[in-house]
């Protein structure tokens, strides 16, 4: 069977279905594990805190995506939880822990202290235990290889691949096919002509192919915005401060001072409460010309106290430290940015689109998210999702 994309939803199907007893060819654009999910700081949602559950995890996640996701999918999302945190530690991620027990922290449209982080930087973490996963694993690879065509067959599918460096064209038969080439957002940006937290590589044109054999697709043109993306200084533009700056303590004011938002409501939410101010005429101007609203980073050592940003958020506190911005006694311009396609190929529980023996998973599917992604699931999804489309593209694949 084939996978298409190495971020965490293609690396997890490659592992699960490597260990169903399929073989595997991974292809990726770029190196195995050069993705959105490399990108990803914030953390990953689960119900594993005692005063949690994946009922209200569940309820938390329908209503952020405006009651548009399949319940049946935010199900198995919300009840593969715990599995798959359990999963990802025997694999190498070492969650940030308080003694013994697993770092829970608030996050954005969650009712409970449900993020877990590995560091601070918890999708690279994700992604170097995975790589490692994939290459004990026997599973072939096809790196910096295009998928330029997708046939159907008498026996399953037939994929042309393109050598990115050689222009080199392969062949490949496979019984399924799994699709996690992510949402495609870079395309999309690029496009508009605003900036994108997405991966050089994140283009759309494996969306577009399924598409064109006839998947069904939910949501495909709603898009998240990452609240935070760095205005100023000029050489972070477009940079996403992570969402534990806010659940840390950080505030956003408008040019006045004023608090106009609660910064822990779901992303779409405070968005557009910036995007608000700004056109109101209450923004912050940067030296660039660019508009945005003021995160009072600095608030957040006010709270806990001195040396806690740069122990909590240290790769933060260094990168703006070495663009000349102390973020402990600075605030910082921050205006949205583009960042997440909550929609995508129409899945059912085991990542099957509408197309026989085609599989989705990641940010490439539809219907688990809604109209909004509630912060954390995304990274979440990648493993449920793609160990389930791993699994049943290989009972396919027998």
């Amino acid at each position: 069977m084939l996978v298409v994309g190495s971020g965490g939803a293609g690396m997890s199907a490659a592992i699960a279905a490597s260990e169903a007893g399929a073989r595997v060819l991974v292809a990726t654009k770029s190196a195995l594990g050069a993705s959105n999910t490399a990108r990803a700081q914030g953390g990953i949602q689960a119900a594993v805190g005692d005063d949690d559950s994946v009922e209200s995890h569940y309820e938390d996640t329908l209503a952020a995506g405006h009651m548009d996701a399949r319940p049946e999918l935010v199900r198995a999302l919300t009840e593969g939880g715990p599995g798959a945190i359990g999963w990802l530690s025997e694999i190498g991620v070492r969650f940030s822990r308080d003694g013994e027990r697993l770092r829970l922290l608030p996050c954005g449209g969650a009712s409970r202290k449900r993020l877990l982080q590995a560091g601070e930087r918890t999708g690279p973490e994700m992604v170097t235990a995975l790589r490692a996963a994939v290459r004990a694993a026997p599973v072939e690879l096809a790196e910096r290889s295009r998928l330029v065509d997708l046939d159907p067959t008498a026996r399953g599918w037939r994929a042309t691949l393109v050598g990115k460096r050689n222009g080199e064209t392969r062949s490949v038969e496979a019984a399924a096919v799994v699709l996690a080439a992510g949402g495609g957002l870079r395309g999309e940006a690029d496009r508009r002509g605003i900036g994108s937290t997405n991966h050089p590589d994140a283009t759309p044109e494996v969306l577009r192919l399924a598409l064109e054999l006839g998947a069904e697709a939910r949501e495909i043109e709603s898009w998240q915005q990452h609240p935070t993306g760095s205005v100023w200084p000029e050489a972070l533009a477009g940079y996403a401060l992570p969402e534990t700056t806010r659940s840390y303590g950080a505030t956003l004011h408008a040019r006045d001072g004023e608090r106009f938002v609660d910064e822990m409501a779901p992303r779409d939410v405070v968005s557009q409460a910036i995007e608000d101010v700004v056109a109101a005429g209450r923004g912050v101007a940067a030296p660039t010309g660019a508009t945005g609203v003021w995160l009072d980073t600095a608030a957040i050592d006010r709270r806990h106290g001195a040396g806690f940003t740069a122990e909590r958020l240290a790769y933060v506190h260094k990168r703006y430290g070495k663009a000349g911005v102390d973020i402990t006694r600075e605030r910082v311009l921050v205006y949205p940015v583009l960042h997440y396609r909550n929609g995508g190929l129409a899945i059912d529980r085991d990542g099957a689109t509408t197309v026989p023996g085609l599989f989705a998973a990641g940010e490439i599917s539809g219907g688990v998210h809604g109209s909004n992604r509630l912060m954390g699931n995304s990274l979440l999804d990648t493993v449920v999702f793609g160990r389930r489309a791993g699994d049943a593209a290989a009972r396919v694949a027998a």
